[in-house]
């Protein structure tokens, strides 16, 4: 499925090997600057080569991934796996995010009050 000739479009081929969800929540990443392939803002109709260096920023996460295989469509996980080598940081501990507050089911819509003290919580 993945070819080793040519090139492929940036937000496809992130689309592609399963670095983002949708198709068009890729090209917004592209738009937004948030993708850089070889430390370069890209624009979504970039052409990604073989051994480019991609780095994206989304979910609050920064992805690097070097290019070792150029896909058109979307594939499966194992051969995504392929296309790709992840020099990723690894994602921050689960207990390092910050917790959100959480309501009781059944308590209704919180009130300014309440939303004022979530909110004094996020800041600290």
């Amino acid at each position: 499925m993945a070819s080793d000739e040519g090139t492929v479009r940036v937000d496809t081929w992130i689309w592609s090997v399963r670095l983002i969800k949708t198709r068009s929540q890729a090209t917004a990443a592209c738009r937004a600057g948030h993708v850089r392939v070889n430390g370069e803002r890209v624009k979504p109709a970039h052409p990604v080569r073989l051994k480019d260096e991609v780095r994206l920023r989304y979910a609050g996460r920064e992805r690097i991934v070097v290019v070792t295989g150029l896909v058109r469509k979307r594939v499966g996980a194992p051969v995504a796996e392929t296309c790709l080598i992840d020099n990723s940081p690894p994602p921050p501990p689960r207990e390092a995010t910050v917790p959100v507050g959480l309501r009781d089911r059944g308590a209704g819509r919180p009130t300014k009050r309440d939303r004022r003290e979530l909110e004094r919580l996020r800041v600290l």
